[in-house]
């Protein structure tokens, strides 16, 4: 028996006044301080003690019986009748609740035998009549049973024309409510009529398809020739039946209207299957009654309608393959050609279609890819007329056939179904698609569905849903339903939205969550009231507004978890610049001249190395860009000129971040993507995760949170999956040691001159030259964008790797070495359409060149200066001032170094930089000892002493570094550093490989 549902109970008790019931049975009731009393009609009553208490809507005896309860213990108490029965009868009674009641005469009846529901089916009436009774019956149950609605939800049967075009039902015993008892002629002749038909059960007289969603199935002219129920209670004790049928051989073919209109038919295992292709657009479908289930009404019907092709769509199970096997001699027999639907193995039509969105296209691409078995024989089936069709056996089979047709030839046409009816808005047509394998595909790793922008969702007679913006309105008769607030709900468990219903004149609206019985029931109560109707029509127009809804709500969830990195197409044209460029001996040039074409002037190294950075997105370990420079030196515009030329896609970019913000992103957000942050004081909190994600590749965290279903608090684990390539920039001078270790640091050049050309193109852009080429930028941009489209993820191997050097001094040279290294990779991967792509162990790679080691070295030799620098790039630059500076006043007054004395004015005036800028990189170098401070003559000032022997700057003007006792900067590539000279190059056969203390010349080149 199906449970009533826990709402409708409480609603009922809570809903239906008590007050009404007892009254209308006639017992007088006074007022008594808050409670009514009245004489119980249980026991002979002298004085009232029956209490009834509106507030609660319970009542009790308090004299003999004592006995009390809710509206349901009154009519069970009252009419005799089980606690199934009077809720129904309330149930019943309760769309007219002003009503005046059903008096009883004050008589108590003990246990009633007489029908207190309306009957569907005459007494009198026949077989067939008495069927279709029974049928419209379970139909309107149908509608009013959530759970079995929410089942058919479940199973993906969804379509709005699916319940009144096949007038599916619901059994769930109320039929055995409305029957008289079998001690009453009238009741002993309908009882006996039904349980005749299969409609009720000999033995017990309960309904036999009860608990079971019912399909009926009809003739073409409408007769009902039998009923198939399925079960949708879970947890059935064992040996209950899922799958029922009424008693009998099975009678008729579910659907037999698709035979008229097809010649081809999709045959499935069962109705429900059938189904799945029937809400999928295919009307051309019909279903046996299980494994054994074609039938001699099957086998006539198929050649009444003259079916030339079936394509047998049966459950990819053992069973199902062995009766598609037998099936398709028996169709061969009666001249009808055969196709096998694979789906996955173990999987039927409903699974598939539930799992594989759309099912419109997921079912089109198997019935294309379907097996062709056999061909139609249209010469057979003029020997088997109609008749002689039902005399027909089913070959016996005891085993399945093991091998396939033998012409493995597809159909010469992809199959498009006749039948196909134009569906609502939200059914796709199923595509045409040419060459399918004939073997199903498996499941795709991620299935999405494409959500329209502004989509119209029917529902009932009122198909009609608009949307503006953030609006929603929908139309039932003279009611007008406006929603606002939809998209703000993230979660299908939440619709909290502002409902505003409107009737001529009157209107209602209230702000709620849709989702919860009790605030939607309060809702449709107090619309009824104020549009003057009845609450059931509210109540039903509130159902269908929560429908729809949960569509458009699902569809925008869809929308929202859709990946990020979707392809983008490119024309044929767009392919050929991309290719054109990426295949250009002079690729490296020609990046370097569009980005000037694009307004970035000069930085040619830090240009480069960007983009290389950039492009090592796509390899496992990629590189991390910091661009360090003062404010308004261009830091800003060297990253977003880089990113420009980065698909819009493969990119994110933030302005700042939060501590755990990076952990709670989708885990694949960053997967081969650059993210950028403007500002890298904007992502201090985030330094952690940013240093883990750059070393690690991946990042994960365990969060306590509360579960959806028990409410207790549980470990929820949240992982993002690199690498990322990591693009920052700062003003900063001190910066996290850590994380300026994982990065290639550039610096912005500040130099007059640079300023210069930059002010040239800032004054050319004002030209109509400039504004022609502004207009040319897009073209650049986009086909570097679309060049980085087409680079493959592919392996880099460095046939080279074993004859690289590299300096060693210092621990982080471990990590500038992995750097360098890929570097090298990425410059590779550039121009691997440039590379023969070569085949090792079934593991695809290209191969670095020494032209791409040679590239490295020039560009690695001042990047690793600047970051193994211990002065910033500011700070170093106003050092070499001071050194020019107190050479030019050393000469000019005859005097040594030690002897001269400067202020800070006097170096404020030298170098014309600012005074706030001045005072911080001067405090700097007396914190490391380049300069000297003496106390002035004038009060608190001072004056600095400059020792170049403590300084470590070059005073050579041929760039040789004079070596000091002091700290140097260090360099690489060739230039001594920390009073070693070594060199990162690629050692020549006949060389052996230097160790790290001297410099050795060869003729091969040093890769500079």
């Amino acid at each position: 028996m199906a449970r009533i549902p826990e709402e409708v109970i409480e609603r009922l008790k809570r809903e239906i006044p008590l007050e009404r019931l007892v009254a209308g049975f006639g017992v007088e009731l006074q007022r008594h301080g808050a409670n009514l009393m009245g004489r119980c009609p249980f026991h002979e009553d002298r004085t009232p003690s029956l209490s009834v208490t509106p507030s609660s809507n319970l009542w009790r005896c308090l004299g003999k019986c004592n006995v009390g309860g809710s509206v349901i213990d009154w009519v069970m108490k009252t009419r005799g009748v089980s606690f199934r029965h009077a809720v129904e009868l309330l149930r019943a009674d309760h769309p007219s609740l002003a009503a005046p009641p059903e008096r009883n005469a004050g008589r108590v009846v003990r246990k009633s035998t007489t029908v207190k529901l309306a009957a569907p089916v005459a007494p009198e009436a026949g077989d067939q009549e008495t069927l279709r009774g029974v049928v419209e019956f379970y139909h309107g149950t149908l509608k009013e049973s959530p759970e079995a609605l929410r089942y058919l939800e479940s199973r993906g049967l969804t379509h709005p024309e699916m319940i009144e075009r096949f007038k599916l039902g619901f059994a769930n015993r109320k039929l055995g409510l409305t029957l008289p008892d079998k001690n009453r002629k009238a009741g002993a002749e309908l009882r006996g009529r039904l349980e005749r038909l299969g409609v009720l059960r000999a033995t017990s007289g309960h309904e036999h398809l009860n608990g079971s969603v019912v399909f009926p199935i009809f003739n073409l002219a409408g007769d009902v020739l039998g009923m198939y129920g399925r079960k949708i209670t879970p947890g059935l004790r064992t040996g209950t039946p899922v799958h029922l049928y009424l008693p009998g051989p099975h009678r008729g073919v579910w659907n037999e209207e698709a035979l008229q209109a097809s010649k081809e038919i999709i045959l499935c295992e069962s109705i429900i299957d059938a189904l799945t292709f029937w809400c999928a657009g295919f009307r051309n479908v019909t279903a046996s009654y299980g494994v054994n289930g074609f039938t001699e009404d099957h086998r006539a019907a198929f050649l009444k309608h003259g079916v030339e092709q079936v394509w047998i769509a049966y459950d990819r199970d053992d069973a199902g393959e062995a009766a598609a096997e037998r099936l398709k001699e028996e169709l061969s027999k009666l001249g009808i050609g055969t196709h096998r639907v694979l789906f996955p193995k173990g999987m039927d039509a409903n699974e598939y279609g539930l799992k594989v969105k759309p099912a419109s296209q997921s079912l089109a691409v198997l019935l294309n890819g379907a097996q062709w078995w056999d061909k139609s024989n249209p010469a057979a089936k003029e020997k088997i007329s109609a008749p002689e069709a039902a005399a027909i056996e089913p070959t016996a089979v005891t085993e399945p056939t093991t091998s396939a047709a033998a012409d493995p030839e597809p159909a010469s046409e992809p199959i498009t179904p006749a039948t196909m009816e134009p569906g609502p808005a939200t059914e796709a047509t199923a595509p045409t698609i040419e060459s399918v394998p004939a073997e199903a595909q498996p499941l795709p790793a991620v299935v999405t569905t494409p959500a329209a922008s502004q989509p119209v969702i029917p529902f009932a007679a009122e198909p009609e849903v608009k949307i503006n913006g953030d609006e929603i309105t929908m139309q039932r008769g003279d009611r007008r339903y406006r929603v606002r607030g939809l998209q703000q709900n993230t979660s299908s468990l939440i619709m909290k939205i502002n409902l505003l219903v409107t009737r001529q004149e009157e209107f209602h609206v209230d702000t709620l969550d849709l989702l919860p019985d009790r605030p939607r029931a309060a809702f449709v109560k107090r619309a009824a009231e104020e549009l003057g109707i009845n609450e059931e029509i509210v109540r039903k127009d509130v159902g269908q507004v929560l429908l729809a809804l949960e569509r458009l709500q699902a569809a925008e969830i869809r929308k929202t978890l859709q990946p990020k990195n979707a392809q983008v197409e490119l024309s044929e044209e767009e392919r050929g610049a991309a290719l054109e460029l990426l295949r250009d001996p002079r690729l490296l040039d020609r990046i370097l001249e569009d980005f000037e074409r694009c307004g970035m002037v000069g930085e040619e190294t830090n240009k480069l190395v960007g983009y290389l950075a950039a492009v090592s997105r796509h390899l496992e370990s990629p590189l991390a860009i910091l661009v360090q420079s003062s404010s308004a030196a261009g830091k800003s515009s060297l990253m977003d000129a880089v990113l420009a030329f980065v698909p819009e896609e493969e990119s994110v970019r933030y302005s700042a971040m939060t501590g755990q913000s990076l952990f709670y992103m989708g885990e694949m957000d960053l997967k081969h993507r650059v993210l950028a942050i403007a500002e890298e004081e904007g992502a201090q909190r985030a330094v952690y995760a940013l240093k883990l994600l750059q070393s690690e590749g991946s990042l994960s965290i365990a969060s306590t949170g509360k579960d959806p279903t028990s409410g207790k608090h549980v470990t929820h684990q949240y992982r993002v999956e690199g690498p990322v390539m990591i693009f920052l920039t700062t003003t900063a001078i001190d910066l996290d040691e850590e994380l300026l270790n994982r990065c290639l640091v550039l610096t912005v050049n500040e130099e007059r001159e640079q300023t210069q050309a930059i002010h040239r193109l800032q004054r050319e852009q004002q030209t109509l030259e400039g504004l022609l080429r502004r207009q040319a930028r897009v073209d650049i941009v986009k086909r570097h964008q679309n060049a980085q489209r087409l680079l493959k993820p592919l392996l880099v191997a460095n046939p080279y790797a074993g004859e690289l050097t590299f300096p060693d001094h210092r621990t982080r040279m471990r990590r500038d070495h992995t750097k360098y290294l890929t570097l090298i990779r990425a410059i590779a991967f550039l121009h691997q359409h440039q590379r023969q792509v070569k085949t090792e162990r079934g593991v695809s790679y290209i191969e670095a060149t020494r032209e791409d080691v040679a590239i490295a070295d020039r560009l690695i030799k001042d990047l690793l200066a600047r970051s193994l620098d211990e002065l910033p790039p500011q700070t170093r630059r106003l050092l070499e001032l001071l050194e020019q500076m107190v050479a030019e006043k050393c000469a000019q007054l005859k005097i040594e170094r030690k002897e001269f004395r400067f202020s800070r004015r006097e170096v404020r005036e030298y170098t014309n930089w600012g005074h706030t800028q001045l005072k911080i990189h001067l405090h700097r170098l007396e914190e490391l000892e380049h300069l000297i401070v003496h106390q002035g003559g004038r009060g608190q000032s001072f004056v600095y002493e400059y020792d170049g022997n403590r300084s470590g700057v070059n005073d050579d003007k041929s760039g040789q570094e004079v070596e000091k006792s002091g700290s140097s900067r260090p360099q690489v590539g060739g230039v001594s550093g920390g009073g070693r000279s070594e060199q990162t190059r690629i050692k020549p056969a006949s060389d052996s490989v230097f160790d790290g203390n001297r410099k050795k010349r060869t003729s091969s080149g040093t890769g500079e």
